[in-house]
């Protein structure tokens, strides 16, 4: 998105707390009036609508980073990760469903936010399986749930408790908590946010109100619904699928206008077989969430 140059950046120079204050100046936006610019942008690639939407929704970004605040990462960072995110909503969004772009947005800000968590840990080698990925969002709330407080090595009865709580075995709680950790890493220890000196690492804590490992569960779904998708495209002829994915599925969204000068008919030909085509696939899709027991989400 060509104006993302133009959005307030956080920083570790300017301060959070600067950033924060600038970006309640932009205002939140009545329902008809995110539908207009989101149309804009959808039928005419308006990009100083898209910047209306993002500006208008950073502070819900900002909300959602500081819910991550327990991974020892710089916070303006986060929150930069979560503009990422928030611009991927807003490129795919349409106003058509009938939700509000913060629904939409939520999802894809927090996993923008949970990759980042993902590349940054470096001492974390969390291999591909969904339980570790959920392990790793959630041992410190465990731990916590169950008064496991101390400092080191678990005990025994705790990592028997913690293992079956989450669905994980034993060996891979003790891993986890030793990578997490952080061997001489101690939550007393001073950092340097915002030029505050005194704030200590215990301060940078998850919010108890974020609840990552959820998120994660949503993520797999995702997962799931993708190869769901790519399952379904294989209903569509070749000119179909094209023109859908050119239209619904791609990061740049092609004109009718373009596509009509591609295939060599009129921009309402190419609308109606994107129309028809996405009826096609929502079908299977249908069909497919059904088999899988996720139609009550679909």
């Amino acid at each position: 998105m060509s104006n993302y140059n133009t959005l307030p950046a956080p920083t570790p120079e300017g301060g959070l707390n600067r950033y924060l204050q600038e970006i309640r100046k932009f205002p939140m936006l009545e329902p008809e009036q995110e539908y207009m610019l989101a149309k804009r942008w959808v039928d005419h690639e308006d990009t100083g609508a898209a910047h209306q939407l993002v500006t208008s929704h950073l502070r819900l970004a900002a909300k959602i980073a500081m819910g991550y605040r327990g991974y020892g990462l710089p916070q303006a960072e986060v929150i930069s990760e979560a503009n990422v995110g928030l611009m991927q909503a807003v490129k795919r969004f349409d106003p058509e469903k009938g939700f509000r772009l913060a629904t939409y947005a939520m999802w894809w800000i927090r996993a923008s936010i949970q990759e980042y968590i993902l590349r940054s840990w470096s001492l974390v080698k969390l291999g591909t399986t969904s339980a570790q990925k959920k392990l790793f969002f959630n041992l410190r709330k465990a731990k916590a749930r169950i008064g496991a407080l101390e400092e080191g090595d678990l005990r025994p009865e705790n990592v028997a408790q913690i293992a079956h709580d989450l669905n994980v075995t034993e060996d891979e709680v003790i891993s986890m908590n030793r990578r997490m950790s952080g061997g001489d890493a101690s939550l007393n220890a001073t950092i340097s946010a915002d030029g505050d000196s005194s704030m200590q690492w215990q301060d940078w804590l998850e919010d108890e109100d974020a609840d990552q490992a959820t998120d994660y569960e949503q993520r797999d779904e995702l997962e799931i619904r993708r190869e769901m998708l790519a399952k379904a495209m294989s209903v569509l002829n070749d000119r179909e699928k094209d023109i859908l994915t050119q239209r619904r599925l791609s990061d740049a969204t092609v004109t009718l206008e373009d596509l009509s000068v591609q295939y060599g008919v009129s921009r309402e030909r190419i609308r109606q077989i994107e129309v028809r085509a996405f009826e096609k696939l929502q079908k299977k899709m249908q069909d497919l969430a059904s088999e899988k027991g996720l139609l009550e989400n679909a």
